[in-house]
């Protein structure tokens, strides 16, 4: 259950809202200051049709669009304007806010990264995003990790963004580290929406963490985005399930402490803890090794597939983009 989506909020619960905004267009600084004053009001909005909401997330792309624009004129800064704005929007309304930015980076292209910002408006979170949805998007591999932060009541945070989520390692590693909330922002289109619904559910299931998921909604003229706000029981059964009408907040209510209390008594299905315990059964403390191939070879940078020779698309000139030369430093 989700309380009614946060009407009926138990004393450890967190209500969550899922801002699906509508997809923008963003060209100019100009454009982009408006954008940032629309986020602001979509805080106020979650607000006033919700006091009892903990946390507002909003998509990934719901400041810049679509567009794939790397112009350095639009790009953001944490100690830039637009972030102010959201720490502002946060405190004044003593709300928690999860934000997209593409953010500038001197050394290359930009960063895909997304913010926290808690209800007194200080940054919380901090995240790059690991894995752009390649050949389509032109952003940097993010090279901080994955960040977790205590959010409101008694919850742990982690933020993954869109394309991460289809890597089942992003999910156990935001678990890994303590979270028991997993925020997953998207500007995913009409064609990814069963794939979107069954990782969301896998991720929550596998780590048993609550997945709260949203995309951008409505048409830019070029793209569709599909909304689709998304939250899941830490058993993998979907408690909330958006649509895609464009500046609907979906909402809903978690409760931490239930994810925390079956990762320490569940015996059956406790996959985190049993993926590094294996067979406790017949020996004590199961099986510590590392049996995975590619989880050796990719730590020792080593990691190749038996097919490898055969792949065709390895960088983005499918989509416009020009073939890198620069070598990945973290």
């Amino acid at each position: 259950m989700s309380g009614l989506g946060g009407l009926n909020k138990s004393p450890d619960g967190v209500v969550i809202g899922l801002a699906q905004l509508q997809l923008p267009t963003v060209v100019s600084t100009a454009d982009l200051a408006k954008q940032t004053e629309r986020i602001c009001a979509m805080v106020s909005k979650a607000r006033r049709g919700s006091p009892a909401m903990d946390l507002v997330i909003f998509p990934e792309y719901s400041l810049h669009g679509l567009s794939m624009d790397t112009n350095p004129e639009i790009m953001c800064s944490l100690d830039g304007p637009e972030v102010s704005a959201f720490k502002e929007a946060c405190a004044s309304h003593k709300i928690w806010g999860c934000f997209s930015i593409m953010e500038y980076n001197p050394a290359g292209n930009p960063y895909n990264s997304g913010i926290i910002i808690d209800d007194k408006g200080e940054l919380r979170l901090y995240y790059r995003k690991m894995h752009p949805w390649v050949p389509v998007e032109p952003w940097e591999p993010g090279n901080l990790g994955i960040p977790v932060c205590d959010g409101p009541n008694g919850s742990k945070l982690a933020l993954i963004i869109c394309h991460d989520g289809m890597f089942p390692e992003m999910a156990r590693e935001c678990a890994y580290k303590g979270a028991n909330i997993m925020i997953r922002t998207a500007g995913y289109t009409a064609p990814i929406r069963h794939a979107w619904q069954v990782t969301n559910q896998a991720n929550s299931f596998c780590n048993l963490i609550y997945t709260a998921s949203v995309c951008m909604a409505g048409s830019d003229g070029t793209f569709n985005s599909m909304g689709e706000g998304m939250i899941v029981n830490f058993d993998g059964t979907p408690l909330v399930t958006g649509n895609g009408m464009p500046d609907e907040i979906i909402t809903g209510e978690v409760r931490p402490r239930l994810a925390d209390e079956a990762r320490r008594l569940w015996g059956v299905e406790n996959n985190i803890y049993q993926l590094g315990h294996r067979g406790f059964v017949a020996v004590r403390g199961g099986a510590g090794d590392c049996p995975y191939t590619y989880m050796n070879d990719l730590a020792a940078g080593k990691y190749r597939l038996p097919w490898e020779h055969e792949v065709e698309v390895t960088d983005g000139t499918s989509c416009g983009f020009p073939r890198p030369t620069r070598a990945y430093e973290k």
